[in-house]
C-alpha cells in the first residue's frame, strides 16, 4: 500500500516528507484504530484510509509545523475509525419477540461476572471502570490514557458505578 500512496505524490520532497511521517506514525495510527475497533483486520483498514486521507490533503499538512503534525494524525485516525465503527454497528433490529438462548457456559466467578458486567455497560462508563476496577489504573491515569477532563473521569466512573451497583443488584448481589 505504501508505494501506492508515494505514488500519489508528485514530487520527490513530499515523498520524502510522507515516509518521514508514516514511519513516525504508523503504530500509532494502528494502536488508535485497534483501541476504538477491536479487530485487526478493521484496524488495519482504517490506518490504510487514514494514509488515504493524509495524501488527500498532503498540502495542507505540510503546513503544519513537525510538531504540530501528531495531533492531526491522530484525529484523522479516530474519526476514520468512527466512522467505520458506526458502519460496523448498523445492523437490523431483532423482532421483539425474539428471546436470546439460556447460556450455556458455567457459572463465572465473581471477579469474570464483575467484568462481564462492566463490559456490557455503555461505552463511556465501560472504558473509565475497566480502566479503573479491572485494571486499577488511578484517576491520573485514566485522565493520561483517554486524554479527557479529570473532572469528566470522576464523573464517569462514579455514574458509572452508581450503574453497575443497579445491576449488580438487579442480579441479586448485596450491596452495603
Amino acid at each position: 500500500m505504501l508505494p501506492m500512496l508515494l505514488a500519489m505524490l508528485e514530487d520527490e520532497e513530499d515523498q520524502r516528507k510522507f515516509l518521514k511521517l508514516h514511519s513516525a506514525y504508523e503504530k500509532k495510527l494502528y494502536r488508535i484504530a485497534l483501541q476504538i475497533l477491536r479487530s485487526q483486520t478493521l484496524a488495519e483498514d482504517a490506518v490504510q484510509q487514514s494514509w488515504l486521507q493524509i495524501i488527500q490533503h498532503f498540502e495542507e499538512i505540510k503546513k503544519i509545523p513537525w510538531d504540530g503534525i501528531e495531533g492531526y494524525v491522530v484525529v484523522v485516525a479516530k474519526n476514520v475509525s468512527l466512522t467505520m465503527l458506526k458502519k460496523e454497528r448498523r445492523t437490523d433490529p431483532l423482532p421483539e419477540d425474539w428471546d436470546a438462548p439460556a447460556p450455556e457456559a458455567p457459572p463465572l466467578d465473581e471477579t469474570t461476572r464483575l467484568i462481564a458486567l462492566i463490559r456490557s455497560m455503555p461505552k463511556k462508563y465501560r472504558e473509565v471502570l475497566e480502566l479503573r476496577f479491572a485494571l486499577e489504573y488511578s484517576y491520573q491515569e485514566i485522565v493520561r490514557r483517554t486524554r479527557m477532563n479529570p473532572s469528566t473521569v470522576s464523573t464517569l466512573i462514579s455514574r458509572g458505578r452508581q450503574l453497575l451497583i443497579k445491576k449488580l443488584n438487579q442480579e441479586g448481589y448485596c450491596h452495603e
